[in-house]
């Protein structure tokens, strides 16, 4: 397991824009190029474009990305990423608190959000709505104080939203700071 200085994690929105698939690829390529091990959560969107530039950028050295997964690891979820799990395991690591058999639900996925944020030493949103579970992920890297950093968007975009709500100073609703 890589040491938080030598992790990222990249979440955001299920629904992602190709604006945010595009700068996530390119950001967990980049990373992954490095030796930055990328962690997401293995759905649609976002986490799967964070997986998928990661693996495209392995370098070779330790793991190229980590998925959290809510439910037990026999579980993939959702199933429509088989194959990019299975890609995973080749180069990289799926972790789950859950046991083995127990499936994914609503308060996992957010229990799950606590674990990629206390994997990784900097969290970024590349996209959320204005409420998301991917603010959820970046609540819990800001309680452990480690930093977190948002992907602005359009103003005009829902899916930026969540993102610039996060970027704005000394935010009274999620209570962040630029640091």
């Amino acid at each position: 397991m890589p040491a938080p200085q030598r992790t990222a994690a990249l979440t955001g929105s299920r629904d992602s824009t190709s604006y945010g698939a595009a700068v996530t690829a390119e950001m967990a390529h980049g990373l992954a190029r490095r030796g930055i091990c990328v962690i997401s959560g293995l759905a649609y969107g976002i986490d799967a474009h964070a997986h998928r530039g990661a693996l495209a950028g392995s370098a070779g050295t330790g793991p190229a990305t980590i998925a959290v997964a809510a439910g037990g690891l026999d579980r993939v979820y959702p199933s429509g990423n088989a194959d990019l799990a299975a890609a995973i395991k080749t180069t990289g690591l799926i972790v789950s608190e859950q046991p083995i058999g127990t499936a994914p639900t609503r308060a996992r996925f957010l229990d799950r959000n606590r674990i990629i944020a206390a994997l990784a030493g900097v969290t970024c949103v590349v996209e959320a709505r204005w409420r998301s579970g991917a603010l959820n992920t970046a609540h819990h890297a800001e309680t452990i104080s480690r930093h977190v950093a948002a992907v602005p968007g359009s103003v005009h975009s829902a899916n930026s939203a969540g993102c610039h709500r996060l970027l704005k100073v000394d935010s009274p609703s999620l209570r962040f700071r630029l640091k």
